[in-house]
């Protein structure tokens, strides 16, 4: 399946709602087979598996929601802590007659997807790391500077419908001058232009403040990557990310006894968008060629 023709499958793929201890939740849902739940990054939204989700369901059941604070799904002032991203993806699974899945996470979903897996290791069958936050203290200087204390005050005379709209027009003069986009420009456009949204700002700050700080990731799971010993586990990083080094991915693969290392050489943080051909050929294979995870339900779990 092409990309373009990947796209128009994804366009076809109906956004679907469903209320979760009252919050609603946004998700796209397609195929039969196996269960694929994909958890996006900071300030994203189920929208950037548009390349990849249509030829995934043609092996697997593939489930990509918008995690609550972003995308299409409510934006409360609550919780938006790794542990309750995990919680409402463990009650989406059951809502929607799931009881197990393989768990992919890309950036910030990266961290979710390891929480869900350490809270409820009895749902997850494999575990996808994909340019994975939560694996290392260093991250990009910009996502340094925007944990700041009042930045979130200020980020708002930068990031305006007006200067969205702006940048919009521009987009289709610059094509016709012959300056490409890039699949990794589009995400990070897609990616401030929600930040224009008061609500959806204000739910990106209070996530980011989860998990960065000055000093860089806040988070980390390199002391609990042990207990992945017992489940599948492929880690895909982008040579070129921008935003996490490729270290993190080195790092969890000797963390991880059995688990699989695929760099994608050329790539940046998001190999999903920029090599989609590839990204679905080496989930395929890894799927193919490992038997699930029947693991006992934790008897105390607990969040970060």
């Amino acid at each position: 399946m092409t990309v373009d023709s990947a796209n128009s499958e994804w366009e076809r793929i109906e956004p679907q709602a469903i209320t979760l201890n009252g919050d609603r939740v946004v998700y796209r849902a397609a195929g039969k087979g196996p269960v694929l739940l994909l958890v996006h990054g900071l300030a994203g939204s189920a929208r950037t598996w548009r390349h990849v989700m249509a030829p995934l369901a043609q092996h697997f059941t593939v489930i990509a929601p918008d995690l609550l604070g972003q995308g299409q799904s409510d934006k409360p002032r609550g919780d938006y802590s790794l542990g309750a991203h995990a919680d409402m993806l463990r009650d989406l699974l059951d809502a929607l007659g799931h009881e197990r899945a393989t768990f992919v996470g890309q950036s910030l979903g990266g961290g979710v997807a390891m929480q869900l897996a350490y809270q409820f290791p009895e749902r997850c069958e494999r575990l996808v790391l994909v340019n994975s936050g939560g694996l290392g203290r260093e991250v990009s200087v910009i996502l340094r500077l925007l944990s700041l204390p009042g930045t979130e005050y200020v980020f708002p005379l930068v990031c305006t419908p007006r200067l969205r709209d702006a940048a919009s027009r521009i987009a289709p003069w610059l094509g016709r001058a012959g300056i490409r986009s890039t699949p990794a420009r589009e995400e990070m456009w897609h990616s401030y232009a929600s930040l224009t949204d008061a609500k959806s700002r204000r739910a990106f700050f209070r996530s980011l403040h989860d998990v960065i700080d000055w000093g860089g990731q806040a988070v980390s799971a390199l002391g609990r990557l042990h207990h992945a010993a017992q489940i599948p586990t492929l880690i895909i990083w982008g040579a070129r990310d921008p935003f996490i080094p490729v270290s993190h991915a080195r790092a969890a693969h000797e963390a991880i006894p059995g688990s699989r290392l695929v760099i994608f050489e050329g790539v940046g943080h998001y190999p999903h968008c920029e090599a989609p051909e590839r990204f679905v050929e080496t989930i395929a294979a890894f799927i193919a060629s490992t038997e699930p995870a029947r693991l006992p339900i934790r008897s105390s779990p607990r969040r970060v």
